[in-house]
C-alpha cells in the first residue's frame, strides 16, 4: 500500500515548451489523457516492486539462503532508500524539469531492476534493492508533478483519482500477479522474473514518454539542502541498520555504538535544518510546524499506521509462505482481499469523511484493530493449524479499516499548515511515512524473529506470528488514541481562528470581543 500526497506547492506548476502548444484545447485534452497512463506507469512499477517481494521470501531463502536480516533489508531498504531521496527527486524535477527527471528516473529504475534480477547473493541484492528505491525516488514525484502541471484544476480531480487507483492496483498485483509469476517459473528465472518483467514494461513507458509528455517546470529554482537528506538520512540509518543486524549478530558493540551514535547525529542534523531556516535557505524540514499539535498528531498518526501495515504484512508473509507452506500465488490470493476492498473502502471513504470528519478515521482504526485481533486469537486457539476462513476475514476487514483511514490520513496533519508550508509539509510527511514503515519492518520483524529462535514449521512460525500480532495491535490501538488528541487539537485549533478573525473584524480603535 502506498500513500502519496499532492501539495498547494505542485498546484502552482507551469508548464513551458510543450509540444503543440499551439493545438486547441481538445487536441491538448486528448495528449494530456493519453499522457496519464504512461506517467502512472511508474507509480505501478514502484508500488508493485515494494509489494512483490513479499511473495519471494521463500525462493529468496531457498536460492540466495537470505537470513533474516537480509530479508529485512531487501523490504525495508527498499523504502529506506525511496525515503531518503523523496525530496531530493521532487527538487530536481523542479530544477531539471519533470520530463528529464521522469525518463532519467525510469531508465535508472530499469537498470537498477535488471541487477536486482541478476544478483548473485543477499548482499547484492540488498545493495540493488536500495538502488532500486533510490532511483523510484526520482521519477514517483514528477508523477504528481506532471499531473497538476498539466490537467487544467477541474480536469484534475478525475485524474489524481487514477493516482489513487493505481496506487491500489499495484498492491493487488504486487502479491497476486507476483505470486502468478512465480509459480508459473518464466523461462526457468525463479524469483528474479519479478525484476525482469520491468525490463520490457520501462523499455515502453520510455519510448511512449519521449513521444507525450511536455517539458514541465514549476518555475522555482528551490535549494538542495544535500546537508539535511544525508544529516537525516544517515542519523536514521545508524538506529536502523543495527536494529535490523544486531539480533542476528548477538548484539556486538558496533550495533550499541551505533545506536547511541544516532542521537547525536540527529541533534546534529536538526541543528543545522534550523541554521539553514535562519540564514534563509531552504531546509528539509521546517521545524516551525512542530509546534502545531495538529501537525504532530497528524504526523504520528501517519508514522504509526505506516510503521503497523508494512511490518504486519512482511511477517504474515513469512507466516503464510514459510511458516504454513502456502505457494506465492495462494499467499497472494490470502492478501488480495486487503487490497481490493482497501481501494473500493477508500472511494467510499472520502464522503463520510466529508460528512463525519474525524470519526471515520476512529472506526476505521478500529476495525483495522479488529482485524489484527482476529488473527492473535485465531493463531493462539489454533496454532499452525490456523483455517484459511479465518486469515481470510482477517484480511477483508483490515482492507475495509485501512480503506477507511486512507482519505484521512494526508489531510489530518496538514489540517493547520500555513498554504506557504503546504510545500515543505507535505515533503515531512512522505518522509515520515516511509522511515516509519522501515522501522516497523525492523522492530516488528526483531521481534518475530526473536520468537521464532531456530524453530520451524507451522507452530514456530504460528506463534511467533501471534507475539507480532499482539505487537501490530498495540500500535493501532495508539494509533487510534492519537485521533483522539487529533481532534482536541484540531476544535482548539479552530476555535483559536475563530476567535482571531472575530478580532480582527473588530473596528479599528474599538474594543475586540472579549475572550471566554
Amino acid at each position: 500500500m502506498t500513500v502519496e500526497l499532492i501539495t498547494n506547492e505542485e498546484c502552482a506548476m507551469s508548464t513551458t515548451d510543450t509540444p503543440g502548444a499551439t493545438d486547441t484545447p481538445a487536441a491538448t485534452d486528448r495528449r494530456n489523457w493519453r499522457m496519464l497512463p504512461v506517467i502512472l506507469a511508474a507509480f505501478f512499477m514502484y508500488g508493485f516492486d515494494g509489494n512483490v517481494v513479499n511473495v519471494t521470501i521463500p525462493s529468496l531463502q531457498a536460492d540466495l539462503n537470505a537470513g533474516q536480516a537480509a530479508l529485512e533489508l531487501i523490504v525495508g531498504g527498499y523504502v529506506f532508500a525511496y525515503a531518503a531521496g523523496l525530496v531530493l527527486g521532487g527538487r530536481l524535477g523542479d530544477l531539471f524539469g519533470y520530463r528529464r527527471m521522469f525518463l532519467a528516473g525510469m531508465a535508472s529504475f530499469t537498470v537498477a531492476s535488471v541487477l536486482c534480477g541478476l544478483a548473485q547473493n543477499p548482499t547484492q541484492l540488498v545493495v540493488f534493492r536500495m538502488l532500486q528505491g533510490l532511483t523510484a525516488a526520482g521519477m514517483v514525484p514528477q508523477v504528481l508533478a506532471l499531473i497538476t502541471s498539466t490537467f487544467p484544476v477541474e480536469q484534475r480531480p478525475r485524474a489524481l483519482a487514477w493516482f489513487g487507483v493505481t496506487g491500489g492496483l499495484s498492491g493487488i498485483c504486487g502479491q497476486v500477479l507476483g505470486g502468478l509469476l512465480l509459480v508459473s517459473d518464466v523461462f526457468g528465472l525463479g524469483w528474479r522474473v519479478i525484476f525482469f518483467v520491468n525490463v520490457p514494461v520501462g523499455i515502453v513507458v520510455i519510448a511512449l514518454a519521449l513521444r507525450l509528455l511536455p517539458t514541465a517546470t514549476s518555475g522555482r529554482r528551490p535549494g538542495l539542502d544535500g546537508i539535511g537528506v544525508l544529516g537525516i538520512s544517515g542519523s536514521l540509518a545508524l538506529a536502523l541498520v543495527p536494529l535490523i543486524l544486531g539480533r542476528e549478530h548477538g548484539w556486538p558493540v558496533w550495533a550499541w555504538v551505533l545506536l547511541v551514535a544516532s542521537v547525536p547525529a540527529m541533534t546534529a542534523a536538526l541543528w543545522w535544518e534550523r541554521r539553514v531556516a535562519r540564514t534563509g535557505g531552504q531546509p528539509l524540514l521546517d521545524l516551525t510546524l512542530f509546534r502545531s499539535k495538529v501537525f504532530n498528531a497528524g504526523l504520528a498518526i501517519n508514522a504509526a499506521f505506516m510503521a503497523f501495515f508494512t511490518s504486519y504484512v512482511f511477517v504474515l508473509s513469512l507466516l503464510l509462505q514459510t511458516g504454513l507452506g502456502f505457494s506465492a500465488l495462494h499467499a497472494g490470493l490470502i492478501f488480495a482481499p486487503t487490497a481490493v476492498l482497501a481501494m473500493v473502502a477508500s472511494l467510499k471513504g472520502k464522503g463520510l469523511v466529508a460528512k463525519y470528519g474525524l470519526q471515520i478515521l476512529t472506526i476505521g482504526s478500529l476495525i483495522t484493530a479488529v482485524s489484527v485481533l482476529v488473527t492473535a486469537v485465531g493463531l493462539q486457539a489454533q496454532g499452525g493449524g490456523i483455517t484459511q476462513p479465518v486469515l481470510l476475514v482477517s484480511t477483508a476487514l483490515m482492507g475495509i479499516g485501512n480503506g477507511l483511514i486512507l482519505p484521512s490520513l494526508i489531510g489530518a496533519p496538514m489540517a493547520g499548515v500555513k498554504p506557504a508550508q503546504a510545500g515543505i509539509a507535505s515533503g515531512m510527511l512522505s518522509t515520515t511515512q516511509q522511515f516509519a514503515s522501515v522501522t516497523g519492518v525492523a522492530v516488528l520483524g526483531a521481534i518475530f524473529f526473536a520468537k521464532l529462535g531456530d524453530g520451524t514449521g507451522a507452530d514456530a512460525y504460528a506463534s511467533a506470528t501471534e507475539l507480532a500480532a499482539w505487537v501490530a495491535l498495540g500500535v493501532i490501538l495508539v494509533m487510534t488514541a492519537l485521533v483522539t488528541v487529533l481532534a482536541r487539537a484540531a476544535a482548539a485549533s479552530a476555535a483559536e481562528a475563530a476567535e482571531q478573525a472575530r478580532s480582527d473584524e473588530a473596528p479599528s480603535g474599538g474594543v475586540a470581543p472579549a475572550k471566554a
